[in-house]
């Protein structure tokens, strides 16, 4: 208690000493404060040069010297205090100081004794945190269980730290012209760690050009986290300080998702072209240039950089190979193989048409407008990028990977903010295809595992979303396969999906078991796509998650002809092989292969555990959970 009480005793010193000095200064011309403050501060704060007056300076220097000698008495009181504090909390534990004090002693003179590893299988700890006492790993892992990434160490990086230039030398040696469009910077955040937020803003201000550089706007999208408030505010009037007018901070007062905080960022901004960027980005050198050029040449593109990874664990950047954006029929985003047509243009520097894009783009401000901007009524997080990238691709834009754009994106190892996200990205899937996937909108449902009628889920008002459709003239999804993204494959013989049971026992269900096998099970039954079956009017079984695109194959139920377990095949290999993959089936009745005449069925062994078998039919029966139409009901 004493020592709380002489730091309050330091302080209010020292409060009183730079009150005093302040006033003094307040007397005195502008040459005089300038002596006073450091040549370096001097440049930045851009002081003309006067005579200084040496009988001012003569007698502030005593001042100064209490000044840099109360520094050193307060540095010297906070560790007391610290030290007091880790007592404290060492006896709130039931740990006795003194062992405490021993023991940190004995770390100090014994450096090469090995640390306890407290959080042994955490994936924080597998590649970092060698040395870290029992406290500092606590604290670590408190922060990664919180934001998803090592905050911990970001925390310790320099903020304008240099990160690897990843792109191909011939971009090196492309130039643009002096006339660029200006360039606003959107970047959204909830909940993300203030240092990873920083260190974005640093690197896009020391590597966009600062006659391109009109503002960043920062949206949050209604943080909890208490140091994005007040704190973050400081720091941005510090930044404003020194590039007076750059920063704006724009805050949401209810969670309104990634899509509305998007939208919210476009309309506040001023500059010809918007670049949305995650807030956990770190900007690579000469990232801004090819947008901004390749836009001014086509309003109508909307732009993606090349993504590398930051690690989680080490905040170490992975360079991420060239790529176009596409996606599954979940509308879950994927990486896909470079087109043939700008592999043979044999430039690499030249931008890549791209089926889709990821979350992060750049685009002409007025056509993001015009085209209807994000669909606001996207929920959260998820299917916002899909949905623009139809939009964009049916009314009449385009969109492109740039190749000598490159930005550093922090990929967190889990999402602290939703530990189920399935509900809300079904529900946006489901609006996406309602409002452009016309006929084909019934694979998004099959993907999802969602009955094509009565699927109880609220996709929300979609109206003026068609009306905006027929507004633009927009083309229909049939076109975009055809013309823009030919890889997913539409499948139109399905007629029952779902969970497949067996009477004999309801708790199990059909499961494409250990992924790395090929060997079906019966599993407890549970809503993951391993246990996703689909039967086909042609008569194969698919099992598990619906890949249905061009040149990925799924995996069909198959009967081997000899032994009793069935086999997953892939269903091309299979069919070119004449393996056994076409079976007869109805709800309610027998799965009976039709080459071979056995029949799947459940055996159980000597713990209880019901197996597949294949054999001569019994009188066993399969449901499927979902029927196409009528489909069965005979």
């Amino acid at each position: 208690m004493t020592r709380r009480r002489n730091v309050s005793k330091v302080l209010c010193i020292g409060l009183t000493l730079a009150i005093a000095v302040n006033l003094l200064l307040v007397f005195y011309t502008k040459g005089t404060l300038q002596k006073v403050i450091p040549s370096s501060l001097q440049r930045e704060l851009y002081l003309p040069k006067f005579e200084w007056n040496k009988a001012v300076i003569k007698r502030l220097s005593p001042l100064e010297v209490d000044l840099q000698h109360l520094k050193e008495i307060m540095k010297l009181t906070m560790r007391q205090q610290e030290d007091v504090d880790n007592t404290m909390e060492w006896m709130e534990n039931g740990e006795h100081p003194v062992e405490k004090v021993v023991e940190t002693k004995a770390n100090d003179t014994k450096k090469d004794k090995p640390r306890k590893a407290l959080f042994p299988h955490s994936q924080l700890f597998q590649q970092w945190g060698e040395g870290l006492s029992e406290a500092q790993q606590k604290r670590a892992q408190d922060l990664f269980q919180k934001f998803g990434y090592n905050v911990y160490l970001s925390d310790q990086l320099p903020l304008d730290r240099a990160i690897p230039d990843t792109r191909d030398s011939r971009c090196l040696q492309k130039r643009y012209s002096s006339q660029l469009p200006s360039l606003s910077v959107i970047l959204i955040f909830m909940n993300e760690a203030l240092s990873v937020i920083q260190r974005a803003i640093t690197s896009i201000i020391n590597r966009t050009p600062s006659r391109l550089l009109k503002e960043i706007i920062l949206v949050d999208d209604f943080s909890s986290n208490e140091e994005l408030k007040a704190h973050l505010d400081d720091e941005i009037k510090l930044y404003n300080q020194k590039y007076p007018g750059l920063l704006k901070i724009i805050r949401h007062t209810e969670r309104k998702g990634l899509a509305q905080a998007r939208n919210t960022g476009r309309e506040v901004a001023t500059a010809d072209v918007v670049a949305i960027l995650d807030a956990h980005v770190e900007v690579n050198v000469g990232w801004a240039e090819p947008i901004l050029a390749r836009i001014q040449e086509d309003r109508t593109v909307i732009v993606s950089p090349v993504f590398d990874n930051i690690r989680f664990d080490t905040f170490e950047l992975d360079k991420y190979a060239l790529a176009v954006d596409g996606f599954n029929w979940e509308l879950w985003c994927r990486y896909d193989p470079l087109p043939n047509a700008w592999i043979d243009l044999h430039d690499v520097t030249a931008p890549v048409k791209s089926p889709s894009i990821m979350g992060i783009l750049a685009a002409n401000r007025l056509f993001l407008g015009e085209i209807g901007s994000l669909d606001g009524g996207m929920l959260v997080y998820g299917g916002e990028n899909v949905e623009l990238s139809l939009r964009v691709w049916q009314c009449g834009g385009r969109i492109e990977v740039l190749p000598c754009s490159r930005i550093a994106h922090l990929e967190r190892q889990h999402k602290p903010y939703a530990l189920d996200l399935s509900p809300v990205l079904k529900r946006n899937a489901l609006r996406v295809a309602e409002i452009w996937m016309d006929e084909y909108k019934d694979m998004v449902y099959l993907a999802w595992n969602i009955p094509l009628q009565k699927s109880g889920i609220d996709y929300g008002d979609i109206s003026s979303r068609m009306a905006l459709r027929e507004k633009l003239k927009c083309q229909t999804f049939d076109w975009y396969l055809k013309n823009v993204y030919p890889v997913l494959k539409p499948i139109h013989s399905i007629v029952g999906y779902g969970r497949m049971k067996n009477p004999l026992d309801e708790n199990v269900c059909l499961d494409q078991g250990p992924t790395s096998g090929n060997t079906p099970i019966m599993f407890y039954c549970h809503e993951y796509s391993t246990q996703n079956v689909y039967y086909h009017l042609t008569g194969e079984f698919y099992v598990g998650p619906l890949m249905a695109q061009v040149g990925v194959d799924d995996r069909c139920l198959t009967d081997p002809g000899y032994g009793e377990e069935p086999v997953l095949n892939p269903c091309s290999k299979a069919a070119e092989n004449r393996l056994h993959i076409y079976w007869d089936f109805k709800p309610g009745r027998a799965v009976i292969n039709r080459a071979t005449k056995r029949c799947l069925e459940m055996k159980q062994d000597t713990s209880g555990v019901y197996g597949l078998v294949l054999r001569t039919c019994t009188t066993q029966v399969w449901t499927i959970q979902y029927t196409v139409r009528h489909w069965g009901s005979d």
